[in-house]
């Protein structure tokens, strides 16, 4: 059903009530049923206010200058138009008629459940016996403190909203859906996943083989003409007076009526025009055989008649197309495919359509967007040339060339020509004359689009051999008064009407009690679309309405038509009143087997065909099973009806393979042999031929959807959303796409249905809800999408209906915007794998999760040997063990050398320090340390200072006052709120003794808003540092035992834990030493460091490197990047570096802030030809996409490709790989890193402690002297920490203790060989263990799910993943619209089942910077699950998928 729904009054509806519509019963029924289940409780999507705007109610509806014809694509359903004046008494009518059921007895088990915050509190209770918690006594919990504002609490309120949600799903889940599957599975891509088993109990065909049914024989009647030009002459020339055509005005007055005399005139002229006033007389535009375009607007039937007829006699080849309107119509792209593929040059239009075409400001009218260039020639006689006297058409009898070409776009939305020869045209004009019994000078009433299909055989072509008289009625007049068609039958008293369903369906809302209608005139009413499922409860109520009119029954005669066979089959018209149509009530259960059952024993799912007639005359048909070989069918089996006559298209224009398998197929019976010499043309329709050789269509081969190896039609699924209260909730009442898309090896089908504006949230949810239950009761099948949008949204074709392919292309790009969805996943995807058992562990090759590459080497590594490596650098030679005295000695031997330079925005140095002015200012805090803050050795000092020298001198002050110093970072001034309290948390779960930071920050933490978020009496004393005593310290601190603490470094894992850990100066000295000889740092190097220098290897390179190693540090603080993105990479081209380090976010930053100005980039002279090493710094897998596009990016601007790697730390180890200088060439895969000098790594299980075999994933656990020393906690869990950092192996070498850094990984030896000749071990990192969720018995990393995500579509810069109840969250960042919120959903939905076969539960979108990430760069997953579940993120749109 496919046109906009006029405007009229509904009155007088009583009539309707006794129709009784089999389909919506069933519907009621299978809702009933659902009930007495008990109610489904469907939780809610929660839905950001601004989402939630209601609209005013708008009546659009598109502008007349639409040309067109309805897409076969497009299918929506018979419901009833509404007006804003009617819609009340309507929807009154509408619940009446249904068996005067009141609505809400029949509302969905949902309804009650989906009020917004009510139902939370109701649902509380289920939550109340469900704890939050996680196993194991995390090191310390963590209130998350980022430059992100994001308020969090640490422990969640069970009762909050989402949790109560999100339980209300799990409970909903636990329902049992359907018998569960056998599952099986193997380690194998493809078999991964559950093959569907054919049910042994399911119907199978058991009838005897059919056979092929012959037409009557086709008469010759002696004066048929031999050709249609013959017969248009004829007319022409004896009766010239004759009415060939009448069109209408929007009035519903004629406008002008063509006679046959002037259509043979003006035809000629039009085919002497084209042939000899295109082009010069040697070189014509046009031959006989070229192919012309029509593009006639569809109120113009008289001019598209006089040019088709034109073209006929030039025997050029006409191509009827819709008018472009603009240049992006939905589907005119595949049009001007088809133009170009038919080498169309020429375009032959109308006066008015042509200044109605888009021009361009010079007049021109553009190229349409995949057109070809066209020359557009305008056919009023008044611009044609007088063709010579002696010229005249040459007339041939109908022969084997070809006669038009018709489109027909396919289920993909591309658009094929299928060419009719002369011959056919005559034919099937002939086969049509004498099944309808048409006469001469008969009047027929034409509503359908007469450029192609049945509108244009029976209005066109077959009145013109027959001399009939055609009353044209316009699109634009139906919606206007739908009942002009009925009127003109009247006037005209005509024999003939051409409607389809819903121009009977409208004639019947808009009937009043008009007296004067008399329908006793028709012979013969053509249903065009009688094949549809919905074409016969408006056929019956039709007749039930206008019996009393003068209509007959035996009047109403459906037919069944594709372009590819023409007219298929057609009812005749009898004059017996006793010859009752034939009826089929099918099994739905059935006809999903591709079976035909009559009788069933539930009423409830069952189909109601009618008859198209029989087959046409002098024609051949018979039924072949859908797929494969072109078999018969058995008698009681569905397959597709093929037809073997001279009346049917006979080929593709141009596709020479697509035309074998369709207008070339020989039927064959059960035992192989041929049953016809001759070929037959598949129609695309789905059907059998029932008792009497009468023909039932039960669908079409474009709308066939096969789920889990059952065959549902789209149409009838239409029917049944349509039969659920569509009035109320769909935008008049009938908008409705439905379709399928492939996701995880199946079909699953997609409903989407444009919604009222004045519909409520609470409303259309309910609906939709029930549609699901609806569909699920009579059909069995799973709805995996519905979706709502706006209404005038969907994509049309020119005459109103849904553009299928258009609707399904923006579904699948997320470009459709709907404003409600509901996806089913879980009860739908059934052929998920099954989940995986644990193997049990065997010795050194046990295997965790996945075994990556069966070997059984035991999997250990190690860098370079320390011992044994020369290092010519003095302060080895005198063998400092503490890096105080490593600074006091650099002071002595080269005080003015510089070891740090601190850049601003600008690119300006804001400051720098030499060796002797680092030692001078340190000794001044060391003394202000003793004096003011009265410290004794060993005490604890939190130094709170933003990135930059300050932050180093204070270190170094500790060191020489024998204090242990802890970097924080400082609060956030706009933020205090959320970062203080993390300032203060660090500060005492260190016990610190004393604070040190700058005159603003100090003024920063007595302020107003500093202490309304800690209490600000219980910090320690806080020293500024800004205000310095001007002596000099009597003596300085000498450190005497190397294993004492040097620092504690404290930071947030990602799973937001925090935790502090010991570093001794032994490891200190031998981190900064093996990182020295990685790089190879000498005091003549420039290092470029872009980092947070508060934790890890960060810290390390901004404070300690240069004062071990005396290289110049070039000091970057990553905030100054917000205000100049390119300030990091200015500065290592200006600086001429050759080893920088950045973060994740740096590289980030410049990936998306400097993409588009590379070239500006190069024109300021960035060079970064001289970077050797660029290594981004993190405790995290490697991030290869990031490091990817940031090499090929900057790739213009000298950066060497191999010159980006990764460096990989965690708490136990900050620094365990580092890309050196030496070494082998990095590889791709997650990453392969160069172990840092002086470490060993060994692979084992985490759960055995066993060793185990090279590439066997499992825990990476580190052995080297910069190993941290244990966590400093204020639990002092000595369990925890002797179990991370002095780990023995359970068998194998159990004498080396070793740290265990949580993190997954495997070792595997390379072809590579590195400096020592040795083959080159490769440490592969995969993700953390503490982030590792456990699904259906598999370990998934989170990281793989998020960029699978962030993959998906353009708006989605940033992707979270954790688990809450077993459920899979996902949780996106919005950069575009809030309307664009809802399309995410479905996307994210496919990617994460298609990728990594897991059911998303909930889909969270957020705004950009709700996902908090720490400072370098990793995202707090826990943290945002805690904040989710506290709904504190303000989400855009909550989705919680069924």
């Amino acid at each position: 059903m496919d046109i906009e729904v006029p405007k009229i009054q509904s009155s007088n509806m009583s009539i309707l009530l006794c129709v009784a519509d089999v389909h919506t019963e069933a519907v009621q029924a299978a809702l009933a049923k659902q009930k007495e289940r008990g109610k489904m409780a469907v939780p809610m999507p929660s839905k950001r206010r601004s989402l939630v705007v209601q609209s005013s109610m708008d009546a659009y509806t598109p502008p007349d200058t639409s040309s067109g014809s309805e897409g076969e694509g497009s299918m929506q359903g018979e419901g009833t138009p509404t007006s804003s004046q009617g819609s009340i008494n309507m929807e009154n009518w509408i619940s009446r008629a249904i068996h005067g059921s009141t609505t809400s007895s029949t509302t969905s088990s949902s309804s009650t459940q989906s009020g917004g915050s009510g139902a939370a509190s109701r649902l509380a209770d289920v939550m109340g016996q469900t704890h939050l918690g996680k196993s194991g006594k995390p090191p310390f919990n963590y209130n998350l403190h980022t430059y992100l504002h994001l308020s969090t609490s640490v422990c969640v309120p069970v009762g909050g909203r989402v949790s109560a949600k999100i339980q209300q799903l799990v409970n909903t889940l636990k329902r049992p859906k359907r018998p569960p599957l056998r599952e099986f599975f193997v380690d194998d891509f493809e078999e991964l996943l559950e093959v569907q088993q054919p049910d042994p109990n399911q119907p199978k065909a058991e009838g005897a083989q059919m056979l092929a049914l012959r037409g009557e024989q086709l008469g010759v009647v002696t004066n048929w003409p031999l050709s249609l030009e013959a017969a248009l002459q004829r007319w022409g020339t004896i009766s010239p007076k004759a009415p060939c055509l009448t069109t209408m005005d929007t009035n519903g007055k004629p406008l002008y009526i063509l006679t046959y005399g002037k259509l043979w005139t003006r035809s000629i002229k039009v085919a002497y025009n084209i042939l000899h006033k295109l082009g010069s007389k040697q070189e014509p535009m046009l031959r006989p055989g070229d192919r012309v375009a029509l593009v006639f607007p569809n109120n113009d039937p008289a001019a598209f008649m006089v040019a088709f007829y034109g073209c006929l006699l030039a025997e050029v080849v006409p191509v009827p197309i819709e008018v472009p309107l603009t240049r992006k119509d939905a589907g005119s792209q595949q049009i001007g495919f088809l133009l170009g593929s038919c080498g169309v040059t020429v375009a032959l239009t109308s006066d008015a359509c042509h200044k109605g075409l888009p021009k361009s400001p010079t007049g021109e009218i553009p190229q349409f967007k995949g057109w070809p260039k066209l020359m557009w020639f305008v056919t009023e006689s008044k611009h044609l040339s007088k063709p010579p006297r002696d010229w005249f058409p040459h007339i041939k009898d109908a022969n084997n060339e070809t006669a038009y070409i018709e489109y027909k776009t396919c289920k993909d939305g591309s658009v094929l020509g299928v060419t009719v020869m002369r011959i056919a045209l005559l034919t099937h004009c002939q086969t049509l004359t004498q099944s309808c019994g048409y006469t001469e000078a008969e009047t027929i009433v034409n509503v359908l689009d007469f450029k192609k299909d049945v509108g244009l055989w029976h209005g066109i072509l077959t009145s013109v051999m027959n001399m009939m008289h055609v009353i044209s009625i316009p699109y634009s007049l139906m919606k206007v008064n739908p009942l002009s068609w009925i009127q003109k039958v009247c006037q005209y008293k005509a024999k003939v009407a051409c409607v389809k369903s819903r121009d009977m369906h409208w004639a019947l809302v808009a009937h009043r009690d008009q007296r004067d209608i008399n329908l006793s005139s028709l012979r013969m009413l053509v249903v065009a679309d009688g094949a549809n499922p919905w074409s016969i409860s408006s056929c019956d109520a039709f007749l039930n309405v206008f019996q009393s009119k003068g209509l007959k029954p035996e009047v109403i005669c459906p037919c069944a038509s594709s372009p590819e066979a023409l007219t298929v089959a057609i009812r005749r018209p009898t004059d017996d009143s006793n010859q009752t149509p034939g009826r089929g009530v099918l099994s739905m259960q059935g006809l999903s087997h591709g079976v035909i059952r009559v009788d069933s024993e539930e009423k409830l799912s069952v189909l109601t065909l009618q008859d198209v007639g029989t087959v046409m005359p002098g024609a051949l048909m018979c039924v072949v099973k859908p797929d494969g070989v072109p078999q018969l069918c058995k008698t009681d089996e569905i397959g597709e009806l093929c037809v073997g006559s001279i009346a049917t298209g006979t080929s593709y224009y141009g596709l020479s393979g697509m035309t074998k398998n369709t207008f070339e197929v020989f039927p064959m019976n059960s035992v192989g042999a041929l049953i016809s010499e001759y070929p037959f043309t598949r129609t695309g329709l789905l059907g059998f031929v029932g008792p009497g050789g009468l023909c039932f269509i039960a669908g079409k081969m474009d709308g066939l959807m096969v789920v889990g190896g059952r065959r549902h039609n789209a149409d009838d699924i239409v029917a049944t959303a349509l039969a659920v209260e569509p009035m109320k909730f769909v935008y008049r009442g009938r908008w409705i796409a439905v379709f399928s898309i492939s996701v995880l090896h199946d079909e699953r089908i997609v409903v989407v249905a444009e919604q009222r504006p004045d519909s409520t949230e609470e409303d259309s949810f309910q609906w939709m809800s029930r549609v699901l239950q609806a569909i699920d009761g009579i059909h069995q099948v799973g709805v995996y999408c519905l979706a709502l949008v706006p209404s005038n949204t969907l994509p049309k074709t020119p005459l109103g209906g849904i553009h299928l392919s258009e609707t399904k292309q923006l579904f699948l790009e997320g470009s459709l915007h709907p404003c409600n969805v509901l996806m089913c996943p879980h009860t739908c995807v059934t052929n998920l794998p099954k989940p995986r058992q644990k193997q049990p562990e065997i010795g050194p090759a046990s295997v965790m999760v996945g075994n990556l590459v069966s070997g059984k080497r035991i999997a250990q590594a190690s860098g370079r040997d320390l011992g044994q490596m020369e290092d010519n650098d003095q302060a080895r030679k005198v063998c400092f063990l503490f890096l105080s005295e490593v600074l006091q000695w650099r002071a002595q031997t080269t005080p003015d050398h510089v070891l740090y330079t601190l850049l601003n925005c600008r690119v300006s140095e804001t400051c720098s320090l030499t060796c002797v002015q680092l030692h001078k200012r340190a000794e001044k805090i060391a003394t202000m340390l003793a004096e003011r803050g009265h410290l004794q050795d060993g005490d604890h000092v939190a130094l709170v200072y933003p990135p930059g020298i300050d932050l180093i001198a204070a270190f170094y002050g500790c060191l020489y006052a024998g204090c242990v110093p802890i970097t924080v970072r400082p609060p956030h001034p706009q933020n205090i709120a959320t970062t203080l309290p993390t300032v203060k948390m660090i500060v005492e779960v260190s016990r610190s003794a004393c604070m040190m930071t700058t005159a603003v920050i100090c003024k920063l933490l007595r302020s107003k808003e500093a202490s309304a978020a800690v209490d600000v009496r219980t910090w320690p004393p806080v020293l500024d540092t800004d205000d310095l005593p001007k002596k000099k310290p009597p003596l300085l601190y000498k450190p005497s035992n190397p294993d004492t603490l040097a620092y504690l470094d404290f930071s947030v894992s990602t799973t937001g834990m925090l935790a502090g850990v010991k570093m001794s100066h032994t490891a200190t000295s031998a981190f900064c030493r093996s990182i020295k000889l990685q790089c190879e740092l000498y005091p003549s190097r420039e290092v470029a460091i872009c980092l947070d220098p508060y934790c890890g290897l960060g810290f390390v390179l901004w404070c300690l490197c240069s004062v071990y190693s005396g290289h110049q540090s070039i000091l970057i603080p990553p905030s100054e990047l917000e205000v100049n993105p390119a300030l990091w990479l200015l500065a290592v081209s200006q600086y001429k570096v050759r080893d920088t380090f950045c973060s994740y976010s740096v590289m980030e930053l410049c990936t998306k802030g400097l993409g588009l100005q590379t070239e500006s980039l190069k024109s300021r002279g960035l060079d970064l030809s001289r970077v050797r090493t660029c290594v981004v710094v993190a405790e995290e897998r490697p991030r290869i996409a990031l490091t990817q596009s940031f090499s090929k990016l900057f790739k213009d601007l000298g950066l060497h490709p191999r010159a980006v790697s990764t460096s990989f730390g965690c708490r136990v180890n900050l620094a365990i790989c580092l890309q050196g200088t030496s070494g082998p060439d990095p590889t791709t895969v997650y990453v392969d890193m160069r172990i840092l000098p002086g470490v060993r790594i060994i692979i084992a299980n985490p759960e055995t402690k066993g060793p185990l075999g090279d590439s066997h994933l499992g825990e990476i656990w580190v052995c080297s002297g910069h190993n941290a020393s244990g966590y400093f906690t204020v639990y002092g869990d000595e369990a925890l920490q002797s179990d991370h950092f002095t780990s023995r192996l359970s068998f194998g070498d159990t004498q080396t203790i070793w740290a265990r850094t949580g993190y997954l990984g495997f070792l595997r030896r390379t072809q590579l060989t590195d400096a020592s000749g040795e083959r080159h071990d490769a440490l592969y990192v995969v993700g953390a263990l503490d982030e590792a969720m456990e699904l259906r018995g598999m370990r998934y990393h989170p990281i793989d799910i998020e960029t699978s995500v962030i993959r998906t579509h353009k708006s989605i810069t940033e992707c979270a993943v954790f688990t809450w109840t077993n459920l899979l969250v996902v949780v996106v960042e919005l950069d575009g619209s809030e309307q664009e919120a809802l399309d995410l959903v479905p996307l994210v939905t496919n990617v994460v089942l298609e990728e990594h076969y897991l059911i998303v539960g909930v889909v969270v979108v957020v705004d950009i910077g709700v996902i908090p990430i720490n400072s370098r760069g990793e995202k707090q997953r826990m943290h945002l699950r805690d904040g989710f579940l506290a709904d504190q993120l303000d989400p855009i749109y909550v989705a919680y998928n069924m």
